[in-house]
């Protein structure tokens, strides 16, 4: 008799950054913490809400560190495991840094998962850091009632060249490296609604590592910089905007998409975290009345290992495109700008 294949994502409760903790619920939790007195090294903390602590270790280096975990978004094993390593090791491109080395994090229902399941996972994660370049030189395991897996990144980049989400500037324009709707189509995986075509494009997108983070933070035209998350575009972008204190206006019609995904969150695949998000940051929003119900949903929608948002000068546009198309990220593109104003972002 035929054995019942493993479903990882039967295990979870959600799926890849579609777990995080919704931005209102996670503002709430924090707000009465008191942080530390901070070492001038200390190059980026808690404060913005960015993507990696980044310490100063001498004039020429500075130590960027992050971690990343979540529950299984898809159900093949090794495909869970480069998707959760890709979205780890993207905050360290995300601030424009080079990784050196990851710790995994690793916890599984060991009476529950078969062994060789569990190994497929981890042999995923180390696949993804041989491609960039990295060891898994260590980590931690424990017996946990969902499958969990992530990793600790390390990496380096010079003090003066550290990209931060809170330095935009008034007449930047906004460049997106990914196409939206992996949180769509992970619904529809779920339900058994997704074909071939949309998992391929699914798994290309999510294990896809944003190595371009590294160049573009030797633009000097480049600004800020942000990957795009749990909490969807409109949620970064207002980190963005908050951070330089400025508005950023969006033109939904220039946003790239995966495909099919527009027609699939019309039909009503969706996260669960794409109205938490909402929900959390919706009365800093203003959506014209052209943007569709469909359109909404995707602004919100949680990327797991999304595309770098980059905020940048407008002669240094055409040099980002180019960056980003030479590394394969031809579905990059100019998606809106940062103007003077109250942080929000407007919708066209």
């Amino acid at each position: 008799m035929a054995t019942e294949p493993i479903k990882l994502t039967s295990f979870s409760h959600g799926g890849g950054c579609g777990c995080k903790i919704a931005p209102g619920v996670l503002s709430e939790i924090l707000k009465n913490s008191h942080g530390f007195p901070v070492p001038k090294e200390l190059l980026v903390g808690i404060e913005t809400a960015d993507d990696a602590a980044v310490y100063r270790l001498n004039d020429e280096q500075a130590l960027i560190a992050t971690t990343d975990f979540f529950m299984p978004i898809v159900d093949d094993p090794y495909d869970f495991g480069r998707i959760a390593a890709t979205n780890a090791i993207s905050d360290v491109y995300a601030m424009g840094g080079t990784p050196i080395m990851a710790l995994a994090l690793v916890g599984m229902p060991v009476n529950k998962l078969p062994l060789e399941t569990i190994g497929q996972i981890i042999k995923g994660g180390e696949s993804i850091c041989a491609e960039a370049g990295i060891p898994i030189a260590g980590g931690h395991t424990i017996d946990s009632v969902e499958p969990i897996y992530g990793l600790v990144v390390m990496g380096l980049v010079h003090p003066s060249k550290v990209k931060r989400n809170a330095d935009a500037k008034a007449g930047d324009v906004l460049v997106l490296g990914k196409p939206l709707g992996v949180g769509v189509l992970s619904a529809a995986l779920k339900k058994n609604a997704l074909g071939e075509e949309g998992y391929a494009a699914m798994i290309a997108n999510t294990t896809k590592l944003n190595k371009p983070g590294k160049a573009l933070s030797e633009l000097a035209g480049v600004h800020a910089m942000t990957d795009v998350t749990g909490f969807g575009l409109l949620g970064h972008l207002l980190e963005l905007a908050r951070g330089a204190n400025l508005t950023a206006r969006l033109e939904m019609a220039r946003i790239p998409l995966l495909p099919g995904v527009e027609q699939l969150a019309h039909d009503g695949f969706f996260t669960g975290a794409s109205g938490r998000n909402w929900d959390a940051y919706g009365k800093d929003v203003t959506l014209a009345p052209s943007v569709t119900p469909a359109q909404h949903t995707l602004l919100t929608d949680p990327q797991t290992s999304g595309g770098l948002l980059v905020s940048c000068a407008p002669e240094t546009v055409d040099e980002v495109l180019a960056l980003f198309a030479r590394e394969g990220f031809g579905d990059a593109a100019v998606i809106g700008a940062m103007a003077d104003g109250a942080p929000r972002v407007e919708v066209a």
